[in-house]
C-alpha cells in the first residue's frame, strides 16, 4: 500500500518534468565529480535541475558566457545561489553554465555546463514499471548513484518536508 502511494505520489509529481539532483547523492561538493555525474544526463526544456549544498561553504553561480565559466569568473553572475537547496528551472533550450560561487572550488572542477534540449515526446513521463523496477533493485555497489535520479523527486519531497515541516 505505501509503494503504490508513493509510486502515484511520484508519477503525478514528476509529470513530464525530470528533476535532476546535481552530484547525485553527494549533492553540489568537490567530492561529487560533477563531470562523471553529468556524463549520461540529458537536459531538456522543463526539468529542472536541484543544488543541494552546505550553504555555510559553498554557493552556485549562474554565469553568463563560456569564457566566464571556463576562467571562473564570477565577478558578473546572472544569479547566485545561496540557500543550500536550489530549484532552477531548465524554461528554455541553450546553453547555461553554473559554478561554485568560490573560484578556488571552481578551479578544482565545481562547476556545471548544462546543454537544455528541446523536450521529447517519448519517455517524457516515468512510467510505474520504472520506478517499481527501481525500488526492486535497490541501491547498488559502489554507490546508489545510478539510481538517485530515479528516486529523487521523493528525496526531493522529503528534504523539503524536512526543511520546511509537515
Amino acid at each position: 500500500m505505501i509503494v503504490a502511494l508513493l509510486l502515484v505520489v511520484y508519477v503525478s509529481w514528476v509529470g513530464a518534468q525530470t528533476h535532476h539532483v546535481v552530484g547525485g547523492d553527494r549533492g553540489w561538493a568537490k567530492s561529487s565529480e560533477v563531470r562523471d555525474w553529468l556524463s549520461d544526463k540529458v537536459f531538456r526544456v522543463g526539468d529542472k535541475i536541484w543544488f543541494i549544498y552546505s550553504a555555510a561553504q559553498e554557493g552556485v553561480a549562474e554565469l553568463r558566457s563560456k569564457e566566464e565559466f571556463e576562467s571562473c569568473d564570477v565577478s558578473n553572475p546572472i544569479k547566485m545561489y545561496t540557500d543550500g537547496l536550489d530549484s532552477v528551472p531548465l524554461d528554455g533550450e541553450g546553453i547555461r553554465y553554473f559554478t561554485s560561487s568560490k573560484t578556488e572550488s571552481c578551479k578544482d572542477g565545481l562547476k556545471l555546463h548544462v546543454d537544455v534540449q528541446p523536450t521529447s515526446e517519448i519517455g517524457s513521463v516515468a512510467t510505474s514499471e520504472t520506478f517499481a523496477e527501481t525500488l526492486a533493485e535497490g541501491p547498488s555497489a559502489p554507490s546508489a548513484a545510478a539510481h538517485i535520479s530515479a528516486l529523487s523527486p521523493l528525496f526531493l519531497m522529503g528534504l523539503l518536508i524536512c526543511y520546511f515541516g509537515p
